[in-house]
């Protein structure tokens, strides 16, 4: 499954977020603690450059504890860096942001600190602001895509913050990405499958929670693929349709959405030792395509030369 979501308002937060990092101190990027690779966005890092940003790794009351604590090491391994697990069951965790930013940028000691505040879709950054501020002044929501444009707040303590609407970026080459994505909620439902995204939840927890499937559906023996996982979960669902067949779609939003909702305890669907391998993968894919792309240029342009001189000689021959 290709994983393509860019609406229009998408582009136009990048060009704004583009225009405005040069006015900014430091970056806040929200990342989703399940997936903190997956969640953070290339084209940020590339417009960011060298400017101080903090990784704030949120729901991390959904990921495993122990995967959270690699990946903050994993983070603070950069220069510029620093990384910070938050959950909406510690407020004054999420209020220290505000001081751990403030430190990032000492040249500003007693001066006002822009921060801009960015994260993918429904990463829970609409929230988040709103402890900052200590009131409600970002709309919430389970779907992506709920801010639109920018907004500027001062949340005190002076901080003076940046919010933009939710981004992806254009093309999500890494496959595995966009299913994590789309498993977690960070892509418009019309842009997915729900029987796509269930299958690569099934196979993930066969291999890496395979004790936390069987307990949650109560089988009575470990699936050994996918197909056999979804379709044990639709048998003890009751998704159930014409001569006794599991409804694979009804049994995929089953696993899905209780996977999505934390119904499974803590779990983390990527480490660091993932992100390297994946990121060597896509590099290769992406290296393949930009040469398959260059091939078929030089053919369109071979086509229309040959063309132009067709024509050119039947005119010489009137």
């Amino acid at each position: 499954m290709s994983i393509q979501w860019f609406p229009g308002h998408m582009h136009k937060a990048r060009l704004e977020i583009q225009a405005t990092l040069p006015k900014v101190d430091v970056v806040i990027e929200i990342l989703d603690a399940r997936i903190p690779y997956s969640s953070e966005n290339p084209m940020l890092a590339e417009l960011r450059g060298e400017k101080p940003c903090l990784k704030v790794l949120a729901k991390s009351d959904l990921a495993d504890e122990a995967m959270t604590a690699i990946w903050h090491a994993h983070f603070e391994k950069t220069v510029g860096v620093r990384a910070q697990a938050v959950t909406t069951e510690d407020v004054p965790t999420i209020r220290r942001l505000k001081s751990i930013a403030t430190s990032m940028v000492p040249h500003r000691r007693g001066r006002t600190v822009t921060a801009m505040i960015v994260g993918i879709p429904n990463v829970g950054k609409s929230t988040i602001i709103n402890y900052l501020a200590g009131r409600k002044i970002a709309k919430t929501g389970n779907t992506p895509a709920v801010t639109k444009q920018q907004q500027r707040v001062n949340i005190g303590d002076g901080v003076t913050l940046l919010d933009t609407p939710g981004v992806l970026w254009p093309n999500v080459l890494n496959v595995n990405s966009g299913y994590r994505l789309a498993l977690l909620g960070s892509i418009k439902e019309t842009a997915m499958e729900y029987a796509d995204i269930g299958f690569f939840a099934a196979r993930y927890m066969l291999a890496e929670y395979p004790d936390k499937l069987i307990e949650r559906y109560g089988l009575d023996t470990t699936p050994t693929t996918e197909l056999e996982a979804i379709e044990a979960i639709g048998r003890k669902r009751g998704c159930l349709g014409k001569s006794n067949l599991v409804d694979i779609d009804r049994a995929s939003r089953i696993l899905v959405t209780e996977l999505r909702s934390g119904g499974f305890g803590p779990l983390t669907l990527e480490t660091p030792q993932t992100m390297q391998r994946e990121k060597t993968q896509t590099e290769a894919l992406a290296a393949e395509k930009a040469e398959r792309d260059a091939a078929k240029d030089a053919k369109r342009k071979k086509r229309f030369r040959d063309r132009e001189r067709a024509k050119r000689k039947a005119r010489e021959r009137r």
